[in-house]
Formats: C-alpha cells, structure tokens, sequence
C-alpha cells in the first residue's frame, strides 16, 4: 500500500478544475473556482495530518512510539494528548494497570500424589521497560510468557510438600509459589503484583483413600465410645448390685429380732392388691389370707410377743 502523497492530489485537483474551466466566455470564472477549491483542498489535507499527528494515551496506560527510520524509541509517554509524525511515527500502547489471569495445572507432589492446582495472578508490565518487552514479546506477553512460567514454578514449589502438607502448610505454600513467581516474572519484564490458590484438588485415588480413612476412623471412635459404655454399665451394675447385697443384709439384720417390718411390708402388699380389685369392673371375693392380710393371725402373733 502507497504512502498518501498531499501534494499530488492537491495538484489533481487543480489540473482537473482548470481543464473545466478553460475556454469560453467563463474562463476567469472557473479560473478563480479551481483556485478556491484547491486551496480548500489543501486545507483538509493539512487538517487532516494535524489529527494524524496527535494520539491520546488513557488513564491506567503508558506508551512508546515506533519510527520508521530508528525504531522502537525508549520514551515512555503517560497520560494525555501527544505528537507523532504521520506516516513515519506510530504509538504503542500497553495497559499499565494489574490484569487478572488464572491458570491451572496437574502436577504431583511429593509423596507422588496428583494435584490439579489453579492460582489467580495479578500482573503488569514494567513501565520502565515497555521497549524491551515490545521488541521481545510483543503486545500479547502475558499469553507467551505467563502460562510456560506459572506451569514450571507450581511443578518445582509443590514437589517439595507432601499432599498433607499441600492442605496443612497452605500459607506457607502460597509464599513460596508468590516468591519464585515474582522472580521469574522478574526476567520478562513483568511484575507480578499478588499470587493466590484458587483451587487445589487431588486425584481420585487419593481422594478415596483420604475417604475410605475418614470412615476408618470414625468407626473407630464409635468402638470406642461403645467400650466405654460397656464399662460404665458394668459400673452400674455392680454398684446396683452392691446396694442390693447391702440392702438385703440390713432387712435379713433387722428382721431378727423384731418381725414388725415383714408385717409392715405385709400390709403394704395388701393395700396394693385391693386397690387393684376395687379398680376392676369385676366383683371379687378373696379372704383375708389371699390378701396376705390374716389380721387376726397378726394380732395372735403380737400378744405372743408380749
């Protein structure tokens, strides 16, 4: 594609306007209006290369210009409106603010286990080196360079921890990939501004390994808690049992020498029996020796003792 030459069209329309206008009796006429519109003409075109000549770079970006005869130039431009050359000059501008990326990867850990993790990182490109990274890496470096990058530092960072430590030193591992990150990033001429895990899931086997234990251990613990019951019922019962015995021997000692407590738990049963037949809908008729209640019997046996 041809470059836009100005003066040659300038001089195409002022060729075209004065052939129109040549011959007859408007001659100066068209003369003077060939002239008008070529100066018109020329007026657009220099319009036209003043808005060329001027790029504007956003808040949260930074740019550099690339010139036809020297190059990528090292000048960082900021915010605002800027000139450039038209046609020779042009500008390159990089978002300087920190972009979200989240990358995943299967890797094992020390103890062999497969671990699929995934870190959310928050990077930029370093301002102070947009050249070196444009002549590089180009505008697209964080697809070229962050991937490669991210993959060899998860390898190399879990590798050092077992599965378990993987959940249990989790803070510890966070720093470890943040650090090693910062630095390699640090070769490419990016800074890395925050590191986190996202995601860490292990591999089937190991998942239903770490299932099949939970389940061991609760059973266990179950085993556990019915063994001490069995103690504490045995417990029971032999403190119930004692009781009983020690019961049984201050009745057998009391009932030596003095009856009056089996005739006291004699009356009681009695008691109990007839509320029971006066409940029922039925007429009974039992004697007093059915009632364990023989009064006259009773009273024989107190004037004996007397």
């Amino acid at each position: 594609m041809q470059d836009f030459d100005a003066q040659k069209f300038a001089k195409q329309i002022t060729q075209y306007m004065n052939n129109r206008g040549s011959g007859g009796s408007g001659g100066r006429a068209s003369k003077g209006f060939g002239l008008l519109a070529s100066g018109l003409a020329l007026m657009g075109i220099a319009g036209f290369s003043l808005y060329n000549s001027v790029f504007v770079v956003e808040g949260g970006f930074k740019a550099i210009k690339f010139n036809r005869f020297t190059g990528v130039g090292d000048r960082v431009y900021g915010e605002g409106y800027h000139l450039l050359i038209p046609g020779i000059e042009r500008p390159i501008i990089y978002d300087q603010r920190a972009t979200p990326k989240v990358i995943s990867s299967n890797t094992g850990s020390k103890d062999l286990q497969t671990v699929n993790l995934s870190i959310r990182v928050l990077f930029k490109p370093d301002v102070n080196r947009l050249d070196q990274i444009y002549r590089s890496l180009g505008m697209n470096y964080s697809d070229r360079v962050m991937p490669s990058i991210v993959t060899e530092v998860l390898k190399s960072v879990v590798a050092q921890f077992t599965a378990a430590e993987l959940l249990t030193k989790r803070p510890d591992v966070s720093a470890r990939i943040r650090d090693s990150l910062v630095a390699r990033a640090r070769d490419f001429n990016i800074i890395i501004d925050d590191v986190a895990i996202t995601h860490l899931r292990f591999g089937d086997e190991y998942s239903a390994a770490v299932e099949r234990k939970q389940v061991a251990q609760q059973e266990a613990e179950r085993a556990k808690f019915i063994v001490e019951k069995a103690k504490e019922e045995k417990k029971s019962m032999v403190l119930k049992a004692e009781g009983e015995s020690e019961a049984i021997r201050l009745v057998g000692d009391a009932t030596k020498n003095n009856t009056a407590f089996l005739d006291l738990r004699k009356i009681e049963a009695a008691q109990q029996i007839a509320d029971t037949i006066s409940q029922s809908q039925n007429r009974i008729f039992l004697s007093s020796d059915t009632l364990l209640l023989n009064l006259q019997s009773l009273a024989q046996t107190t004037n004996i003792d007397k």
